[in-house]
């Protein structure tokens, strides 16, 4: 019997007889040691709290504990100006180290700390997500989508080792970025080719794996949006940030998900979202010059008619949805290039929800410059004790390859 179990039976025996009837009847020397001293009460009852907590928030069934990577903007198509000693490098190259990183992590240990699996083995990995920008946008110099999604390919899903605690491969979960979009629908800006929808037929085809494989892409009607429950966690993935259409599809979502099981969110977009993304309010609504809107969703621009314009009505309906879904627990995104966690609190400061962004390897508003800090999320979550743990992993700065590099870390109840 677990000693927590034992103490607290202990202890309430003690406390529904009468010590001397406990004494009569005693056959133990546990029971005996109820008939001493009131204060060896004390330290029953003590010993039972500390114990059962303990137990409670550490506790690891065989699947209370969910692990994953959180990476983004990964920009297949650009070149690193520095990386380990050589100039000009590939994205290909560069996230080939990552992923090479990322595959040593079931060798590792995670720091001793406050958080979720604190001074255990990693041991496994759930999934990895990625929150778009597999390709970058095909501007004057940079190469094709076709090209770019091969070679995402052959470095992440040909790369990827880790697995599961099941001995399966880990999950791969991806969603687009607005350059996946654009690539796909058209820029204002000259691109060569003018259109290439590879990574978003790449991703639709890859997170849909039973359904028709896609060869013509089709901004409206190949929405790449889709839940995973993984241990009793409910997982949401959205295209690009969540407008009126993709609060739609959850409301239909969050139907089938319990009022007490945590849902996580996952889009490339930040919270507070930009208004080039939304449709152009403009004459014909289309992609141009002059007016810079990129039609990334398909909802119409509110706030104006000018790119540059704020997003209130658009950010007010999404911590709308968001109040009125108290399950909704953490926004992961990434787009801005860096890493942070902190709190949205929507235009009008009436909700609170955590947010992780996470670093870009090729485009880091920080390890673009210092390649020291570039980093990717491992996510711990102990499903039982409801404590999900993001913790900071600067992949390129390890002094040595057996030991990790941390950074930041939170905790988060869920």
């Amino acid at each position: 019997m677990d000693l927590s179990l034992l103490l607290l039976t202990i202890t309430g025996t003690y406390l529904c007889y009468k010590p001397s009837l406990i004494k009569k009847r005693a056959q133990s020397k546990y029971l005996n040691m109820l008939v001493k001293p009131s204060k060896n009460i004390s330290v029953l009852i003590v010993l039972s709290i500390f114990f059962f907590n303990n137990t409670f928030i550490n506790a690891q069934g065989k699947d209370s504990i969910i692990q994953f990577v959180f990476t983004s903007d990964v920009h297949f198509g650009l070149t690193k100006e520095n990386f380990r000693g050589q100039k000009n490098v590939s994205a290909a190259a560069v996230n080939k180290a990552m992923v090479n990183e990322i595959n040593q992590l079931t060798t590792k240990t995670f720091p001793l700390d406050n958080g979720v699996q604190s001074n255990k083995s990693i041991k496994n990995l759930d999934a990895i997500v990625i929150t778009g920008d597999i390709a970058n946008r095909m501007e004057i110099g940079i190469q094709s989508a076709t090209k770019s999604w091969n070679e995402f390919s052959s470095v992440f899903l040909d790369g990827l080792k880790i697995k599961k605690t099941s001995n399966e491969k880990s999950d791969l979960l991806i969603v687009p970025g607005n350059h996946d979009m654009s690539n796909a629908i058209g820029f204002h800006r000259p691109m060569e080719p003018k259109k290439d929808p590879a990574s978003m037929l790449g991703i639709y085809n890859l997170m849909f794996p039973n359904e028709k494989k896609l060869t013509v892409f089709d901004s409206i009607l190949c929405r790449i949006h889709f839940s995973r429950d993984i241990k009793g966690v409910h997982f949401i993935f959205l295209s690009l940030w969540p407008d009126s259409t993709e609060q739609v599809w959850m409301e239909k979502d969050l139907k089938k998900v319990g009022k007490n099981t945590p849902v996580l969110l996952f889009a490339h977009s930040i919270p507070n979202v930009e208004a080039r993304f939304f449709v152009n309010p403009n004459g014909d609504h289309d992609i141009n010059e002059t007016d810079k809107f990129e039609n990334l969703v398909p909802e119409m621009y509110k706030d104006g008619f000018q790119v540059k314009g704020e997003t209130l009505i658009e950010q007010k309906s999404f911590a709308a949805f968001i109040k009125k879904h108290p399950s909704i627990k953490v926004y992961f995104h990434g787009h801005e290039n860096f890493t942070e966690y902190y709190n949205w609190k929507g235009p009008d400061s009436t909700i609170n929800l955590p947010c992780i962004r996470t670093d870009s390897p090729m485009k880091g508003k920080s390890s673009a410059k210092d390649e020291s800090k570039l980093a990717f999320e491992i996510v711990s979550i102990n499903t039982v004790s409801k404590v999900l743990t993001v913790r900071e992993v600067l992949w390129n700065a390890a002094t040595s390859a057996t030991v990790l590099k941390w950074g930041q870390s939170i905790n988060i109840k869920l």
